[in-house]
């Protein structure tokens, strides 16, 4: 059978085996999923595995191993990759329309579903996770550096962009004192984060980011960028500048891409994120030019493993309250989706950047935070 033969040759190079006896391995109960990879590449795949077809012991480890190895590459350049990709580099998958679908999909999921593994604050995005293996210091830690980096006073206006759960805006107004404005079109999340924050100096608006006015102190966005869409740098970036004081601050935390041009993963794309693409350091700094100046840049990416590892046990320990709400293929999906996001970082593919901007330089140079 040579599909069967060609996915054994390609796993071998990354020492993975077909129902081997290590961690790693992958044990096939289908036959068929060797011309369903040939043929749908990522998509055959992940679907594949939502599907019972095949399985592994430490699905982690198995992506971790064959993107470090390179695989998916040999993989990704089938008719299916190739047209998510034409189709992004030809239209704007990101328009207003097309924003609501990433709402819609992945963030109106139920916030049940959220809080049975994030932290505390609801933080949907990497913790930095220094001096500390746990997700709750983790998350803090990561909001303080934030906070530390904006150089947040008592009293500043603060938009946060994308703000979620409300969690970074408590915090912000809770040890800070600032007035915070969060925006997202997450109908989920903003009914949460109304509440989450109810009786604080914050004020949560059902907003795109295209129709924001008033002027800020400092501006965050952690975690929105990567749905922003290439051909809507620019744009929310003119809008961040216009909506700055003069010797105001600005902080991007997104996760990043090495290459401009990879192929965004089909069955992420499908599942998970649709119309999503995630930028490289490049494309943000050449969409900044005559705008703002880049004070600091900062990757950390490598925490992003240890915090998705984090959510997948918490997720997992709490499943059979959500079994009988998202059954049994939906476990599959979202576990496949939290471990080859955490192989994929622990490989160190994508990246996790935070840019911090100002308009026209800080007066005798910006302090770096770490």
């Amino acid at each position: 059978m040579k599909s069967k033969t060609f996915v054994r040759n390609l796993l071998a190079k990354a020492d993975i085996q077909i129902n081997g006896n290590r961690p790693w391995d992958i044990s096939v109960s289908d036959e068929r999923l060797y011309n369903r990879v040939v043929s749908k590449g990522s998509l055959g795949l992940g679907e594949a595995y939502m599907d019972g077809w095949w399985d592994s012991q430490k699905l982690d480890e198995f992506f971790f191993r064959s993107i470090r190895s390179g695989l998916h590459r040999k993989i990704e350049y089938n008719l299916i990759s190739l047209q998510v990709l034409i189709t992004s580099k030809i239209f704007n998958l990101q328009t207003r329309r097309g924003s609501k679908q990433i709402a819609e999909q992945h963030y109106d999921l139920g916030n049940d579903l959220y809080m049975s593994f994030l932290d505390p604050y609801n933080q949907y995005t990497c913790g930095y996770f220094k001096d500390t293996d746990d997700l709750n210091i983790a998350q803090e830690n990561k909001m303080e550096l934030i906070c530390k980096k904006l150089e947040l006073k008592p009293g500043d206006r603060v938009l946060d962009i994308g703000c979620g759960w409300g969690g970074l805006a408590k915090y912000i107004a809770e040890h800070y004192k600032c007035r915070v404005t969060g925006i997202s079109i997450s109908d989920e999340q903003i009914e949460f984060a109304r509440d989450y924050t109810k009786g604080l100096d914050v004020e949560i608006l059902k907003l795109d980011y295209r129709d924001l006015t008033g002027t800020f102190d400092k501006i965050v966005s952690v975690g929105m960028f990567e749905h922003v869409g290439p051909k809507n740098y620019r744009t929310i970036l003119k809008i961040v500048e216009r909506c700055l004081v003069q010797d105001g601050l600005f902080l991007l935390h997104c996760i990043g891409d090495t290459e401009s041009n990879t192929i965004p993963d089909a069955w992420m794309t499908k599942y998970i994120f649709p119309n999503s693409k995630t930028p490289t350091a490049k494309q943000i700094t050449e969409a900044a030019e005559g705008l703002f100046v880049l004070e600091d840049l900062h990757n950390f990416s490598a925490y992003y493993d240890p915090t998705l590892m984090a959510w997948y046990k918490n997720f997992e320990k709490n499943w059979p309250r959500l079994k009988n709400i998202y059954g049994d293929r939906f476990f599959r999906m979202f576990k496949y989706y939290l471990l080859l996001c955490a192989g994929s970082f622990r490989a160190r593919a994508p990246q996790l950047f935070q840019f911090v901007f100002s308009k026209k330089g800080i007066l005798g140079g910006y302090t770096s935070i770490r």
